[in-house]
Parts: C-alpha cells; structure tokens; sequence
C-alpha cells in the first residue's frame, strides 16, 4: 500500500551567517546563525512510499535527478525508513518558486519540505526538534527552515530553534536576483575548500559568535540601527573567507557590487537599508516596511539587476492537512 504526504517549507535568509562545519560526517555547523524564513520563497514537495518502486526517485521540477541530489534525499528518505520500520522506496517530487541552486537557500527550504513529507508519510508524528534534525543532517540550513520568523541554530546544534515568531518584528526582505544559473560552486564544497585553504577562516569562526549575539539582540529589541551594521559585517566576514581561499572562492556578479553601492547611497540619504549576500551572486536587502517601496524601484533599476523579490517573514513549514508540529488528518 503506497503512502503519501505533500508538504510545504519556505526559504530562509541567515542574517548572521552560517559558513563551516564543526562536525562534516554529521554536518554540524561551526558557527551560531540566525535566519528569517521568507514568506514568499517556498519549496513544495510530495513524496510517495511505494512497494512497486525498486529504488529512490527524485524530480526536482520536471527534471529527474540523479547522483548527488539523489544521494543527499535518498539519505535523508534512509533515516526515515529506519524510524519507521519501513523498507519502501519513495517517489519525490519538489518544485520551488525561486530559482533553484544559486543563492536563495534552496537546499533550506527543500530538505526542510522533504523531512517533514516523508516522516508524515510514514505515519511518524515526530516533534518539531527532531524533524529539524533529519533536515540539518542533509542541509544544516534547512534545520532552521522548519520554523518560521526569525530562527537560530547553535554551534554544533542537532537542531534549530525559534527565536522570535514572523509577527514579532514586520520586515520585509527584498531579493534583488542578479543571475538565474546554479552557482558553479556548492556551499558545502565551498565550506570546506574555505576551511581547508583560508588563512581568515578561523578568525571567521572566532568572531561569527559575536555577531550573532549582536544580530539576536538587535532583532529581539527590533532595533534597526543595530541589526544593520551587524548584519552586514556578518555578510562580508563570511566572504572575506572565502576571497582569500585558495584559489578564491568568488561568488559575487559585477550587479552583486552594484546592488551593495545602491542600498549604502540610500541609506546614506536617509533611507534605513541593510544587505546580506549568501553564497550567490544576490543580494538581500531588510529594510522596514514603510521603506519597501523606495528600495524596490532603486534595486531594479540597478544594472544587471534581473528581477526584484520581496517578501515579509514567513511561517512554519506545513503538511497540507495537518500544521507543522500536530498530527495530520
């Protein structure tokens, strides 16, 4: 008898970042983060158990994946089976309405929806804690992406927890998209090669706790002018690691820079802005909501700028007859 859930799990953006594994076998994280789930970035995903399958299947959009996206979920699909006490194969089929491996935290939102269909599917009812500890296991950032509004994960933590709900603080992340192709170098490969050849990676993980500390009380206060400078420095520390990797791990697009000079002539004249860059070429910009509109315009006339995303803080991730957390139907 086939089994089947649908889920639904919403990107997030960390704006104190995550860059390092403290453990890479069980894919704990080196540093503290705090993320916001984006409300209007989303993966949808369906999974279905079956005794007519005779191995793991993945389409991600109309496309059939193999090798490594295969493994990651098959792993992921492994640990479930196992809690179950089930020996079925299942059938995934997930599609996000983002762009797809480039710096959107795709992998987030996408392990994050898989953990939660596949347990549901096999009839677990498992707590939200240890839901987001099958998905860190395969994406350490979709740990955080089981939960919505503003959500931490410790250094070396199983799992994520919530600091703050998506009503506590109402602002709007804009995502000023600068490429539509999947970035030559995944975030993994790119943590370890930095940790391997980056004379600044340890200072990065020396310092990253204090940002992060700096970040959670500028969101717990809902104080802008301190959230700003943090978030930014969080950003650009991270990447300081990478460029001095050898060779150098360069995400940024010449628009990546652009969109940077944009948001500081802004918030120079006035308008209160802060960006944080992932590892991709886009550029996320926070700003309030009575500001919104002013930074949208400016980030999409910015050259090189494809598109601009906007979206406030989202919920948690949710099977489609049940809300995350509670039984289903």
């Amino acid at each position: 008898m086939s089994r089947f859930a649908q889920a639904v799990a919403h990107s997030n953006i960390a704006l104190a970042k995550y860059w390092g594994k403290a453990d890479v076998v069980r894919n704990l994280p080196a540093v503290p983060s705090l993320s916001l789930t984006l409300d209007g970035m989303r993966t949808t995903t369906e999974v279905t158990f079956s005794p007519e399958l005779l191995a793991d299947e993945l389409l991600l959009g109309a496309s059939l994946q193999q090798g490594k996206p295969l493994t990651r979920a098959s792993k992921l699909l492994s640990e479930v089976r196992g809690l179950a006490g089930s020996s079925l194969f299942a059938r995934v089929r997930s599609h996000n309405d983002f762009p797809t491996a480039s710096g959107l935290a795709s992998s987030a939102s996408g392990f994050a929806a898989l953990a939660l269909a596949a347990t549901r599917a096999l009839g677990l009812q498992l707590p939200p804690a240890r839901i987001s500890a099958l998905a860190r296991a395969a994406s350490a950032s979709a740990a955080r992406s089981l939960f919505g509004g503003f959500v931490e994960l410790a250094a070396g933590a199983e799992s994520a927890e919530r600091v703050a709900g998506p009503e506590h603080w109402p602002l709007v992340m804009l995502v000023a998209v600068t490429s539509e192709a999947a970035k030559d170098t995944g975030s993994t490969d790119g943590m370890q090669h930095t940790e391997r050849t980056s004379p600044y990676y340890a200072s990065w993980v020396s310092d990253a706790p204090r940002l992060f500390a700096e970040v959670k009380a500028a969101v717990l206060g809902r104080d802008f002018a301190r959230l700003a400078p943090a978030v930014e420095q969080s950003a650009l520390a991270m990447h300081a690691s990478m460029l001095a990797a050898n060779p150098a791990l360069i995400y940024f697009r010449p628009a990546t820079l652009s969109v940077i000079e944009t948001v500081r002539a802004l918030r120079k004249g006035g308008t209160p802005a802060c960006f944080t860059i992932d590892a991709g070429p886009h550029v996320k910009v926070l700003v309030e909501p009575n500001s919104a509109a002013t930074l949208r315009s400016a980030l999409a006339s910015t050259a090189g700028v494809l598109r601009v995303l906007e979206s406030a803080p989202g919920p948690d991730a949710a099977v489609f007859d049940g809300a995350f957390g509670e039984p289903s139907a």
